[in-house]
């Protein structure tokens, strides 16, 4: 038995399943997610971005470095308990270095394989030979056929025309739409669809994709919808899953379905609490204040602004390449709808790299006139040319606070979703803003929704079968403590443990260095220990060097180091000058 978790953003579709198999069935979320969809895979670190090779640096004295050298590290497995409402649960991220598993006792069934996680673009195109294209060929193909192309069909679903959300997304379409006895309809080749049957084909894109991972049927489905959706649209998008086979057994809230995901109010039903749920998604900001108490969840405030986006940081960094078109080529391009429509693929694809990398390569074959476009963006371009939307970005929290009469020593938890908060300086800010609050971002964003709706289908499929109970789990988990060493104020060797042993895998950690400015080079190391025992140097497995740094006068280096250790007990280093963008990575194997 399985069920499907959905959510629709503007931009496109994502979905996670809960599925119950055999005697005493065990429960399992995972994203389904395309390998492939604007250039990047699954969570956390893209491997087809990564280098070929593993990159190196070089100490102060000079001497080559390689993670070659490096002592390899050793994992454990520890058994313990899966614990959701209704089942035990095993969520997992997707990516083309990660696949879900799920058993019963000790059991061990296959891996889903990796090109089976996808998320449906939202584009929907109908071709000139009278064939419909849902996802990514149809979002590949939106640079020729412009006008056939049907994109964020969510923001005019259950509308009328005399709706000012109808109306703005009218005025943005290419694709001509008309009224038509009171209901709004896309006019392409003189022929009118509605909006909901693009919505009915979405559908029946993800419910073919999920029944071919699973090679089974998947009939019910649990959806997320905005805070602010209206009785019509809910009507409209219900209807729509319906009309494409599914069983809609639920509608529930993004920010509920955000909270679901990491079982807030769910282990600890008696505890109370406030949580904010940050969703910046590819159109909009959605932010919510939520009180959680005894397992119920209650809106204080919410606040969504249709004015900026994911897509706003893509437009921004659009309108810089072209600037650098002009300057190298002296070609405006501005005014040319292909051509910048060329850009700003080029431009999604980066973005997305720079959440990971320290800098992106922008390559266009023949953008205007012949001419090919080749251009370098660091992290730290990206960010100065988006200052002004990081600072919207987080004046919207600041604002929701006040209007509900909280400082941010009353918030809890923070939790972030929507693709776009994957943004490592839009993560920075809200830490800065909430300094001794736990910020909830171990679950891509961009996850967070669909695997929340997915146990919620989990709790609905639950209380239908009676075979459902909890089930012993096996969780690879870290061996050691894993330990960064600096210096503190006296000189003094100092060591912070980013990784306890006991640590569950997957797990993903930042920290940021701080390191004097008259120095161009810096040396990160890592060690290893176990339990009580003191680190000393036969406990160092790694090393890796910035080198080429541009000396302060005055202030110090910020270097943020994130480290992703998979569940093979591989550790994958990168480390960045957040002033210069420059980085280094290196990758730590496991012991075979």
């Amino acid at each position: 038995m399985a069920a499907i978790g959905v959510h629709l953003g503007a931009t496109c579709a994502c979905a996670a399943v809960y599925k119950v198999r055999g005697r005493g069935g065990l429960g399992a979320t995972w994203p389904l997610r395309e390998g492939s969809l604007a250039g990047v895979g699954g969570g956390g670190p893209r491997p087809s971005l990564l280098p070929q090779g593993l990159r190196g640096g070089w100490s102060p004295e000079g001497t080559p470095l390689s993670t070659g050298w490096s002592r390899r590290r050793g994992r454990q497995r520890r058994r313990g308990q899966g614990h959701s409402c209704g089942g035990g649960l095993l969520g997992e991220r997707g990516g083309e270095s990660s696949r879900p598993r799920w058993g019963s006792g000790r059991e061990r069934t296959g891996a889903l394989p990796a090109a089976h996680f996808f998320a449906v673009v939202f584009f929907f195109l109908f071709s000139l030979f009278l064939t419909q294209v849902v996802g990514l060929a149809a979002k590949q193909s939106r640079i020729r056929n412009i006008s056939n192309t049907v994109v964020k069909v969510k923001q005019i679903l259950g509308r009328s025309s005399g709706d000012p959300q109808a109306e703005k997304y009218i005025a943005e379409s290419k694709c001509s739409i008309i009224e038509k006895n009171g209901k709004l309809q896309y006019e392409i080749d003189n022929k009118l669809i509605n909006p909901e049957d693009v919505a009915k084909l979405i559908f029946s894109k993800m419910k073919e994709t999920a029944q071919s991972a699973l090679g089974s049927d998947v009939n019910d489905v649990v959806i997320t919808v905005p805070f602010d959706f209206g009785e019509n649209q809910k009507n409209a998008l219900g209807e729509a899953a319906a009309a494409a086979g599914f069983n809609v057994m639920r509608l529930i809230h993004e920010p509920s379905a955000a909270l679901l995901a990491y079982g807030i109010g769910q282990d600890s039903p008696t505890g109370k609490s406030n949580v904010l749920v940050y969703k910046l998604g590819g159109t909009s900001l959605s932010i919510t204040v939520i009180e959680v108490n005894s397992g119920i969840y209650r809106v204080l405030a919410t606040n969504t602004d249709d004015s900026i986006g994911g897509v706003c940081f893509t437009e921004a960094l659009a309108q810089h390449l072209a600037s650098e078109f002009q300057r190298s080529c002296k070609h405006d391009i501005r005014g040319n709808p292909r051509a910048m429509m060329k850009l700003m693929n080029s431009a999604d694809i980066a973005k997305h790299s720079l959440s990971t990398l320290g800098s992106a390569n922008c390559f266009v074959d023949s953008l205007y006139d012949g001419l090919d476009f080749d251009c370098n963006v660091s992290r730290a371009r990206f960010e100065l040319i988006c200052s002004s939307l990081f600072s919207k970005c987080v004046e919207a929290i600041k604002k929701l606070l006040q209007q509900v009469g909280f400082t941010a020593d009353d918030i809890n938890k923070v939790v972030l979703c929507g693709g776009s908060a994957r943004i490592p300086k839009l993560q920075q800010l809200i830490k800065d803003i909430f300094p001794t609050v736990e910020l909830l971002n171990s679950i891509p964003p961009d996850e967070v929704i669909p695997i929340g709706a997915a146990i919620e289908a989990g709790i609905l499929l639950g209380k239908e079968n009676p075979l459902l109970e909890e089930e012993a789990l096996f969780i690879e988990c870290s061996a050691k403590d894993i330990l960064l060493k600096g210096v503190d104020e006296s000189g003094a060797d100092k060591f912070t443990v980013l990784f306890p042993s006991g640590t569950p895998l997957p797990a993903r950690r930042q920290h940021t260095l701080h390191a004097p400015g008259n120095t161009s080079s810096v040396c990160l190391e890592l060690y290893e220990s176990l339990g009580e025992s003191p680190v000393n140097e036969g406990g160092k497995f790694a090393q890796i060097v910035l080198q080429d740094l541009d000396k302060k006068e005055d202030g110090l280096h910020d270097i943020l180091t994130v480290l992703t250790m998979k569940r093979d007990g591989s550790l994958h280093v990168t480390c960045t000058d957040q002033d210069t963008g420059k980085c280094e990575i290196i990758t730590v194997e496991v012991a075979s």
